[in-house]
């Protein structure tokens, strides 16, 4: 008995130790909670709220939330919505998945140890190849938004429109991206010409 104890405690040290443990326990968690626990969301453009608080893991020197920790818990908050709104249901039986493309985030104001704070995640718009969501960082304790996260899903395996369509039933027209997110993504667009510029894709791309 002591040598199974023994042995468990060496596997959850090595787990913690090699892997980002929580993160790969609360994402299952928050997805199965949303599902079995919450009520489904059917407006796709409704902001849905994620709580959180500020740990002594989630600490960097400064004392204060460490800046990645924001682009996790805002991991956490954006699976718990997509499971909520019923697009990861739509996603796997299209047999498709979404991977980060790009993000930019807003610090504010600082969230200290043991604060309290709410992630409102919402979906912006989406294009013919991804969708781009957001992540306001809400202090609890004043209401003042701390951080803001924004994100482009790439949707692989199918598009975004036919996501919705499944999900909907019907053709859901995207709504009027904000102006400042149409910067950004032109900004994204302009840099990923560059980029292939200066890895010689584009003059590749351009003879295809």
């Amino acid at each position: 008995m002591l040598e199974l104890l023994v042995a468990l405690l060496a596997l959850a040290l090595a787990y913690f130790a090699l892997l980002d443990g929580w993160y790969f326990l609360r994402v299952p968690c928050a997805v199965l909670r949303a599902h079995l626990l919450q009520p489904r969301i059917r407006d796709l453009l409704a902001e849905q709220s994620y709580a959180g608080r500020v740990l002594p893991s989630d600490l960097d020197l400064l004392l204060h939330m460490n800046n990645a920790r924001y682009q996790r818990e805002a991991d956490v908050a954006r699976a718990a919505h997509l499971a909520r709104s019923g697009v990861l249901e739509a996603l796997r039986a299209l047999g498709a998945h979404t991977v980060l493309a790009a993000s930019c985030a807003r610090y504010r104001r600082s969230l200290r140890l043991f604060e309290p704070f709410e992630v409102r995640t919402r979906l912006l718009g989406w294009d013919d190849r991804a969708f781009y969501v957001e992540a306001r960082f809400i202090s609890l304790r004043d209401g003042f938004v701390c951080a803001l996260l924004r994100s482009r899903q790439h949707v692989l395996g199918t598009s975004p429109e036919r996501v919705l369509q499944h999900l909907c039933k019907r053709r859901v027209e995207p709504p009027e991206l904000p102006a400042d997110l149409q910067h950004w993504i032109a900004y994204n667009e302009a840099s990923s010409q560059l980029l292939r510029a200066e890895s010689g894709l584009h003059d590749v791309l351009k003879e295809q």
